[in-house]
């Protein structure tokens, strides 16, 4: 009896110090291919479109379009996640995706950590990614936000004149940010932040003079740091604020110089982020790779290293004086324990 309280015990230990994340839901796979893919946000500029350099994981809907993410590749912390369809076909699917869209597709942007569980059910009519369901209550923030921006959009379209403009612009503006601030949750206000800041919007130049006597944005600087501390976001918000800072800084008299200092800060900013973000997605990966290796024996090893130099299985035994059924059990172990289905998959995760 003892002995099974003990495997009990593990177990639950086990659970609790691995936690996994779970996320569910259901597409229309009359309409969408029965592919959805999860992506997590390093940069909150990224936040629209395709980008493969992004996605963590894939998983294919059953004949009734459930979908499952499980595991424990999330981070503790929160992040910003989003769940994406698309019908690229797989021929186009790449010069698409490198593009950065795919002009079929819907997605759902969501905060997440590794303990939350979220479903993500259809709504009437087969809609899909219009309600979320979690245990963290942080989860569906961008969904309340997207409501008062359409809110917003709504005001501005009744009259087109200046002067509805500039108060428009002092009313959303602080009713965007006050309710942000109110959520508790930096990222939530970051996302409200992108869309008030966004160059191609019209009311960017207000933005531009807020900035100067509205101390919200360092305050959101600090609730950033404070909260998720030598993080991305905290990073590239900060490197956005000194650049916009240092636009409404300068003097109509030297406007041209001006704006070639900014054009040089700005591509040196943009390259350092590149670079660090580069950095750390490689980090990551070799990361990645040295831990799956690690869960491999040392035969499966000698015959990864086989399947790589595309050995078939028969030259493969040969080559381990062992024979053909062996090898496919040592290739059924390392597609398990590596998560993936076909030789290519495995040969994409050790070149890429």
């Amino acid at each position: 009896m003892r002995f099974y309280k003990y495997i009990i015990a593990c177990i639950l230990v086990g659970n609790f110090t691995n936690a996994q994340h779970q996320f569910k839901g259901h597409i229309d796979n009359e309409r969408w291919q029965n592919e959805v893919y999860l992506s997590v946000i390093e940069d909150y500029r990224t936040l629209e479109g395709i980008n493969d350099e992004q996605i963590i994981s894939k998983t294919t809907t059953n004949s009734e379009g459930f979908f499952q993410f499980v595991g424990n590749q999330l981070e503790p912390e929160q992040k910003i996640y989003k769940l994406h369809v698309d019908n690229c076909t797989s021929y186009n699917q790449g010069s698409n995706h490198f593009e950065g869209h795919c002009e079929d597709s819907k997605d759902i942007l969501f905060i997440a950590k590794s303990t939350d569980t979220i479903t993500f059910p259809l709504s009437f009519d087969a809609q899909m990614f219009c309600d979320i369901i979690s245990n963290n209550p942080k989860t569906a923030a961008f969904i309340k936000i997207d409501s008062l921006k359409e809110e917003m959009k709504f005001a501005f379209s009744e009259f087109r004149s200046q002067a509805n403009r500039q108060l428009n612009n002092k009313k959303w503006f602080k009713k965007l940010q006050d309710y942000g601030e109110n959520l508790n949750e930096p990222l939530a206000e970051l996302y409200i932040y992108t869309f008030l800041s966004d160059r191609s919007h019209q009311f960017h130049n207000y933005y531009l003079k807020d900035i100067e006597d509205n101390s919200y944005y360092d305050d959101l600087l600090d609730r950033l740091k404070s909260s998720y501390p030598n993080s991305s976001y905290a990073k590239q918000y900060e490197a956005e604020l000194t650049s916009d800072k240092f636009i409404v800084s300068s003097t109509d008299k030297h406007k041209d110089e001006f704006w070639i200092y900014m054009l040089i800060l700005l591509t040196l900013v943009s390259l350092l982020l590149n670079l660090w973000f580069l950095f750390s997605a490689m980090k990551r990966k070799k990361k990645k790779h040295s831990n799956a290796i690690e869960q491999l024996t040392k035969q499966e090893q000698n015959v990864l290293d086989l399947l790589l130099t595309d050995n078939t299985n028969k030259a493969i035994a040969e080559t381990l004086f062992v024979s053909v059924s062996t090898v496919k059990t040592h290739v059924n172990n390392i597609y398990k324990k590596l998560n993936v289905n076909s030789r290519d998959e495995l040969k994409s995760l050790f070149n890429k």
